[in-house]
């Protein structure tokens, strides 16, 4: 038996007032999910714990099979690890976004998503001239990098706001404010000099592309959480690709091996067909595979509704349909969302998401296709949700 776990970030969402009231899953045109939907178990889930913060963090840590009441101990520590940057005692990490503000306000969380050449030239230029030994940026992918500070456990305290939080709102009212905030907001003032003029924003403005025009410093946090192994908890070994991070870092800590597959990225330009066709291959001498595909929810974070469509179709059309027509051998697949990112809010939702167990053993309940309200029709609901890996592989009851 192999397993596949799908995650489509961001993809479910809230009904749209201008599109007849219906969703993001729901007006994309997806055969291969809906006709595996009449097929499996379709239902809703939780994958944020009450009172959690709904990030992809955290969510995806429970559709990994970990509970984020345990394990989680911020995010930025995590990406921290997949990039090889150590922490010891003393020191925290900054998720360091490059952002466009224009005339005070948030004009772009993602810098109009710059590319990761453009990106790494300006993160090392913040670390020429703002770096010291206490302070160090680090380059990341397109617009996410990291900044860590030794000594400043305070800045820990500091209330801090994602930036795709605020589109089009005033940043004054949205600074890092408390205890240690003074040097997160002077790090962030200062890079406005570094970056205003420096040779990449210059080129970018010339052929109308948004420029970085400063840093925007949040998700701060300590320490990287001891997570068992994935084959100790599950007695399985697995891998996985995803074009961000956090995946890769979560996928790391729990002892996944991490496939480096060419074209793998956050956006709509990924190979979604390269992004399979590794995942499958790593099925020869790996039990589970995780895809994870972001672009859905970058492009509910833009506010794009046709671009969210599309990421979905093309997932069907270029992942799914690999998935149901596999012939090797016997598969049983996981297909969900982390969380909600409604193209409205332009962030994420802590709502339950909806999820389809698919393959041998896994009986219909009713679903026709699938999407949120379908999710709700079944009446299967699971809280928490980091017990469905043991679903998954274990055909352990789903109304247990």
């Amino acid at each position: 038996m192999k397993y596949c776990v799908l995650i489509i970030d961001g993809a479910s969402g809230l009904p749209l007032p201008e599109r007849s009231g219906k969703t993001s899953l729901e007006l994309a045109y997806t055969p291969n999910l809906d006709a595996m939907a009449k097929e499996g178990m379709v239902g809703l889930c939780r994958t944020v714990p009450l009172g959690m913060e709904p990030s992809s963090a955290c969510a995806c840590m429970s559709v990994l099979g970990y509970d984020p009441e345990v394990y989680y101990r911020g995010r930025s520590a995590i990406e921290a690890r997949s990039m090889g940057i150590p922490l010891s005692q003393g020191e925290v990490i900054f998720r360091c976004n490059l952002v466009a503000v224009r005339g005070g306000r948030m004009w772009d969380y993602s810098s109009g998503h710059i590319s990761t050449a453009e990106a790494q030239a300006l993160i090392t230029a913040l670390e020429e001239n703002l770096g010291s030994d206490d302070v160090h940026f680090y380059p990341g992918v397109s617009y996410r990098h990291l900044c860590r500070l030794r000594g400043r456990e305070d800045t820990l305290l500091a209330t801090c706001t994602p930036p795709h939080d605020i589109p089009g709102k005033p940043i004054s009212e949205f600074l890092p404010k408390g205890s240690g905030s003074e040097l997160l907001c002077d790090l962030m003032r200062r890079s406005e000099v570094v970056l205003g003029n420096h040779p990449v924003n210059v080129e970018r403005r010339s052929r109308g592309d948004i420029s970085a025009t400063m840093i925007w410093l949040f998700w701060g946090s300590g320490q990287v959480p001891d997570m068992p192994a994935f084959p100790q908890i599950y007695g399985i070994n697995a891998a996985l690709t995803s074009g961000v991070d956090l995946l890769r870092g979560l996928g790391q800590m729990v002892g996944m091996d991490i496939l480096d597959i060419m074209g793998v990225t956050d956006g709509l330009d990924n190979d979604y067909s390269a992004q399979v066709a590794g995942a499958l291959r790593a099925l020869d001498d790996h039990d589970l595979v995780v895809i994870h595909v972001e672009a859905p929810d970058e492009a509910a974070h833009a506010g794009s509704i046709d671009d969210k469509v599309e990421g979905i179709q093309r997932i069907d059309r270029e992942v799914v349909s690999q998935l149901r027509f596999w012939r090797g051998d016997s598969l049983r697949v996981l297909v969900m969302p982390d969380h909600p990112t409604p193209v409205e809010t332009r962030t994420q939702s802590p709502d339950p998401v909806p999820f389809m167990l698919w393959g041998d053993g896994f009986r219909d309940n009713g679903a026709q296709r699938f999407t949120e309200a379908e999710g709700q029709k079944t009446g299967l609901f699971l809280d928490p949700a980091y017990s469905i890996m043991s679903r998954l592989i274990r055909l352990q009851s789903v109304i247990d």
